[in-house]
C-alpha cells in the first residue's frame, strides 16, 4: 500500500509530501527533478548526460523509516528523497523487471536499488552507515529503497493498493543503478 507520496521540482535530497502525484510513461514524476528520458541525477549527468533514466521513481518502504526511528534517527516520508514511501511490501526482496501496479493506472518497472551516498550523512550524521549493512556472508546490503521506470502513466495518492507481478525466470536480483 502507498503511505505517502512526494515530489520536488528542484535537487534536493528530501522531497515535501503531496497528495497526488502524476506518473508519467517513459518520464518520471510529473514536476519532478528526476522526471526525463534520460539521467537526471547530477552526477550521473556529469559523467554521461546520454544515460537512459533507470532512476525515474523511487520508492522506500516505511519499515525503514520505523527501524532508522529505532536506531535513534527520525525520518518521515518523503525526507530520504523518495517519490513513493510504502508499506506491507519488501521492496528490497523484489527481483529486476518486477512490475508493481500502483492506484488505479500506474505501472512502474523495477530497474535496481538506490546506491546511498554521503548526502545522507548531511540529512542526519551516521545515518549512512544505518541504511548500508552487510550481510551473514559479507555481502553488501543497501537499505534505501529501490528505483523504477513508469510503464504506464496515472495518479497515485497514499492508501492507494500496490500489486506486485514478478517477471519470468529466471529471477535476477537487485543491483545498484
Amino acid at each position: 500500500m502507498v503511505v505517502a507520496v512526494s515530489v520536488d521540482g528542484r535537487h534536493r535530497f528530501s522531497k515535501p509530501v503531496v497528495d497526488e502525484i502524476t506518473l508519467l510513461a517513459g518520464l518520471g514524476v510529473a514536476g519532478d527533478a528526476h522526471c526525463g528520458v534520460t539521467v537526471q541525477h547530477r552526477s550521473r549527468v556529469a559523467a554521461d548526460p546520454t544515460q537512459p533514466n533507470l532512476r525515474q521513481v523511487h520508492l522506500i518502504h516505511s519499515e525503514l523509516h520505523h527501524e532508522l526511528r529505532v536506531q535513534g534517527f527520525a525520518v518521515e516520508p518523503g525526507q530520504l528523497g523518495e517519490n513513493v514511501t510504502t508499506s506491507g511490501l519488501d521492496l528490497l526482496a523484489l527481483p529486476r523487471g518486477t512490475q508493481l501496479r500502483i492506484g488505479p493506472h500506474a505501472v512502474v518497472e523495477v530497474t535496481g536499488l538506490r546506491n546511498p551516498c554521503q548526502q545522507i550523512n548531511t540529512f542526519r550524521p551516521g545515518m549512512l552507515k544505518a541504511v548500508v549493512d552487510t550481510d551473514e556472508a559479507g555481502n553488501l546490503v543497501r537499505k534505501a529503497g529501490i528505483m523504477s521506470i513508469v510503464l504506464v502513466g496515472g495518479p497515485v495518492r497514499s492508501g492507494d493498493p500496490i500489486t506486485v507481478e514478478l517477471p519470468a525466470p529466471p529471477h535476477l536480483p537487485l543491483d545498484r543503478v
